[in-house]
């Protein structure tokens, strides 16, 4: 089983398999995190032609390449650095959310990518992370929970900012907790009482005195509202919305976008993205899961699911009724 506190990267031969089937030349792996996908592709990507081929346009004039976005500061700090995960010439790291894909693009000198990355999950860097908050096991960290802490407001300050409706509707909307109003109401009295929820072991109290504790305890009481908030702190499912419908314009004719998601809201939005363009082909009618050996590895994986679209030809897409 691997170290809890080592990021392993999810479905590693299943991503090498499905964006290496196209001989890509240019990759967004949009959701960097440790570089676990990104540097696992960089066998994918074709052999440098030699100087004469580049002079005179090679296949492509453009040598491969790729794009490693992230929003959080820390990881690209760490890995682009000399000598770095990240100094391998044929990547290029760029802090950001994946949103930002078609500029990173630009910037490189392209305008179309061959390949499209998203591993939605937090890495295992994040949840150690004390400073952050994001794991409720480190209950005296402050409620932050953002990907990049130099934006936008830490969760302590948003729950501050809304209204107890608006919390309430934020934890059952995108943690689908059913005691959310309990939870919502607490916040309150809490902000009421000038004690404001302000810590991960404040907000960990409430859910554990909101949420019973039922037969599977497995499942940790504020496990869904820490979700929750997350996901509005940073716009989760908005930037992943709107990534994805303008997705076919920058990845190029039978380039591929592969997505792991790990929670019913995200996979449900790259599925009818998938089915409501008709520029795309998809190619897994059915989410993909992990082997039984990679969860017994990695149990982290085990709620994982991939779903992988292929760009079609413009001239098929232009031919359609």
């Amino acid at each position: 089983m691997s170290d809890p506190t080592e990021h392993v990267s999810v479905m590693p031969d299943e991503i090498v398999h499905w964006i290496g089937e196209t001989h890509p030349r240019t990759i967004v792996d949009g959701t960097y995190g440790g570089g676990g996908h990104t540097h696992l592709l960089l066998d994918v990507l074709p052999k440098a032609e030699c100087s004469s081929q580049q002079e005179h346009g090679g296949v492509s004039g453009l040598s491969p390449l790729i794009i490693g976005m992230d929003r959080d500061p820390a990881v690209i700090a760490r890995d682009d650095v000399a000598g770095g995960p990240g100094s391998d010439p044929r990547i290029e790291l760029f802090l950001g959310s994946y949103e930002k894909s078609p500029a990173a693009l630009e910037h490189c000198g392209r305008s179309h990518a061959d390949g499209f990355v998203l591993d939605l999950g937090l890495s295992s860097d994040q949840l150690a992370d004390r400073a952050r908050g994001f794991s409720f096991t480190l209950e005296e960290a402050e409620l932050d929970l953002r990907f990049d802490p130099e934006s936008d407001i830490p969760a302590y300050e948003w729950l501050a900012y809304h209204s107890e409706r608006q919390i309430a509707d934020a934890i059952y909307q995108f943690g689908e907790e059913r005691y959310s109003r309990r939870i919502a109401k607490m916040i309150i009295l809490r902000a009421k009482d000038r004690s404001p929820v302000r810590t991960v072991g404040d907000l960990v109290e409430i859910c554990r005195r909101c949420v019973p504790r039922g037969k599977n305890h497995d499942i940790h009481p504020a496990t869904r509202t820490f979700q929750a908030l997350r996901i509005a702190v940073n716009d989760e499912l908005g930037i992943l919305q709107r990534t994805l419908m303008s997705a076919a314009d920058w990845i190029a004719p039978g380039g591929r976008v592969a997505a792991i998601s790990f929670h019913s809201l995200e996979d449900r939005i790259v599925k009818n993205a998938f089915r409501d363009d008709e520029r795309w082909t998809i190619l897994t009618k059915k989410p993909l899961r992990p082997t039984e050996q990679e969860t017994r590895d990695n149990p982290r994986s085990r709620s994982a699911k991939l779903r992988v679209a292929e760009r079609k030809p413009d001239s098929i897409v232009n031919a359609a009724p």
